[in-house]
């Protein structure tokens, strides 16, 4: 009877030796998923919400052995809120390590160069991922970019980091401005960057562009650029049609062709490019330019050369029509 009892002891020992080695082996063992998996985590979600979630993700094999290996191998820090990128066959325990380490999935909108504000506005209210309500940001403001999000994440939050992404920018641009700039503030900057925007889609033209309208204002002449008679019309959008006399000629705070100077107003949301160009103008004495057929521009100093170079404008246009 004594050899029994102590077989029995014997068995229990190594059957409780046993469980608790599958035990520890599971948190550590390769998960049941073969690919990588997205995985939201809601907020407020408990730890047991989370297992449910994982195990219906097919991240873990049970919610519930998830669930207690949690709870005595996994440390005091809290899991986080968010989408998290689970790799493949990762064990319970790499599980835990990234919804502790809450490096959520990140996500990506862009505000291309010369977006206007209501095309912000719409690109951030077409993303359905987002929430909340807001207004159409202040022309300008926005300084376009790729920017990171989270799912749920409220479209204010994000407005916000745009908004303060600008603010940065030209604070720094402002810092390091030329003798050389026209400008007399850093709204005055933002408008003339907003126009060098919308006037070419070369980087490397810029400074030239600058040149152009800083050369024009040092004279008082009329800036005469043609987006600026635009956006009182479209705020930013495209015109969607041919350009009338009557847009040329009407008279307002924006349009550069009935009044000397800036217009009131910036015409869109420049890049920190545009804004550096405007701050640090090349030195020309450049007072006009035309398209070139290239995507680029052809400059001159006087109006009789811009005339030349607006009739071979004309010609290359006409014949790729």
């Amino acid at each position: 009877m004594r050899k029994i009892g102590c077989f029995i002891i014997f068995a229990v020992l190594v059957l409780i030796a046993l469980t608790a080695s599958n035990f520890i082996y599971g948190w550590y063992a390769i998960g049941p998923s073969d690919r990588e998996l997205v995985i939201e985590i809601r907020q407020g979600s408990t730890l047991k919400d989370a297992a449910k979630a994982l195990e219906a993700g097919n991240v873990v094999k049970s919610a519930d052995a998830f669930y207690q290996r949690a709870r005595l191998f996994g440390g005091s820090t809290t899991i986080k809120a968010g989408e998290f990128v689970i790799p493949a066959y990762s064990s319970n325990s790499s599980v835990m390590s990234i919804l502790q380490g809450g490096k959520s999935r990140q996500r990506f909108i862009t505000i291309p160069e010369g977006f206007a504000s209501i095309q912000v506005y719409e690109r951030l209210l077409a993303n359905d991922i987002l929430t909340g309500d807001i207004e159409v940001p202040r022309e300008g403001s926005v300084l376009p970019d790729s920017y990171s999000f989270e799912k749920g994440e409220t479209r204010a939050a994000v407005l916000a980091r745009m908004t303060d992404a600008m603010d940065e920018a030209l604070t720094e641009a402002w810092a390091n401005k030329s003798a050389n700039t026209v400008v007399k503030s850093a709204e005055e900057a933002v408008i003339l960057a907003s126009i060098i925007e919308k006037e070419t889609k070369l980087f490397e033209e810029y400074p030239i562009v600058a040149s152009v309208y800083s050369n024009r204002i040092k004279k008082g002449m009329m800036l005469q650029a043609d987006p600026t008679f635009i956006y009182p019309i479209t705020r930013g959008k495209p015109l969607g049609r041919k350009v009338r006399r009557s847009d040329i000629s009407a008279i307002n705070e924006y349009n550069t062709y009935t009044m000397v100077g800036l217009p009131i107003g910036p015409i869109t949301n420049p890049s920190k490019a545009a804004i550096e160009a405007a701050l640090n103008p090349d030195k020309t004495d450049f007072l006009f330019f035309v398209a070139d057929g290239k995507e680029g521009h052809d400059f001159s100093k006087t109006y009789e050369e811009h005339q030349q170079k607006v009739a071979k404008w004309y010609s290359i246009r006409y014949q790729n029509e």
